[in-house]
């Protein structure tokens, strides 16, 4: 399928590592220019330069911190001299450390609202009006399959990622007209450095080994094992295409079909 992208200049947040990486290497496989974003210039540099060897899409590099006051300033500066405006706007933030809810002091959920929730809505809001002007856009935000169904122990994450959901309906129906569209993509166990270190954490608590953790959660997976990067970057350049064009407003998950709800 031709997603009718190419050319297309794409931003993805924390996309150093993980499914940020993947996000921003599936979208340049589709010829889009990529800009990727993150606090490891090294690795950032190292990923554009796999990228473009492979001759499909252009990708350059911006160092950006979400819990830094200027973020919205720094990257929309970038996306201005590097992109010259953006086409498609990936929302990807770090999760928070594991905790339960008397875990959430003021301080921390404070610092996760601001660099999780804050950063997103400031940047896209900056965004917007070239994409209204121009008629066409694509906003993504990657939450967590506990918008739908909570997940023990992440309890941070569990009251802040449905705040985005929220945000992102809203804003699919005040900017629909401009053919401009918003969802929000639900991963569930994907194979990223994130999952190791929460199996690892869940390993810690409850005195099991990694081995046992994954075996006791993939079980819980209709397709019996944890996705891939890959997986979930193909899922979300199709909602950043010319052919999804009428989906908006949706939560749509990547999961195998581990969450429970209908």
């Amino acid at each position: 399928m031709d997603l009718g992208i190419k050319g297309k200049r794409a931003l993805i947040l924390a996309s150093s590592r993980g499914l940020g990486h993947g996000i921003a290497v599936a979208l340049a496989h589709e010829g889009a220019n990529v800009l990727l974003c993150g606090r490891s210039g090294e690795t950032l540099e190292a990923n554009c330069k796999a990228i473009n060897a492979e001759g499909k899409g252009n990708a350059d590099w911006i160092w950006a911190d979400l819990s830094d006051e200027n973020f919205t300033e720094t990257v929309t500066a970038a996306v201005a001299s590097k992109l010259g405006g953006v086409d498609i706007l990936v929302n990807n933030t770090g999760g928070p450390t594991p905790g339960t809810t008397e875990d959430m002091t003021a301080d921390r959920l404070e610092t996760y609202f601001f660099s999780m929730v804050l950063r997103v809505i400031t940047l896209t809001n900056a965004l917007l009006p070239a994409m209204k002007a121009q008629g066409w856009g694509r906003i993504l935000t990657v939450a967590s399959s506990g918008v739908i169904e909570p997940i023990p122990s992440l309890a941070l994450s569990n009251t802040l990622r449905p705040a985005l959901a929220g945000w992102s309906k809203t804003l699919a129906s005040e900017v629909g007209r401009y053919g401009i569209t918003t969802n929000v993509l639900l991963p569930g166990s994907i194979l990223t450095g994130r999952l190791d270190d929460l199996d690892g954490a869940a390993a810690k608590r409850t005195g099991k080994n990694m081995a046992d953790i994954r075996a006791s959660k993939e079980a819980l997976i209709p397709v019996g094992r944890y996705g891939t990067v890959e997986e979930f970057a193909a899922t979300a350049a199709f909602l950043c295409s010319q052919p999804a064009s009428y989906i908006t407003g949706s939560l749509i998950r990547c999961d195998g079909g581990a969450a429970r709800s209908v």
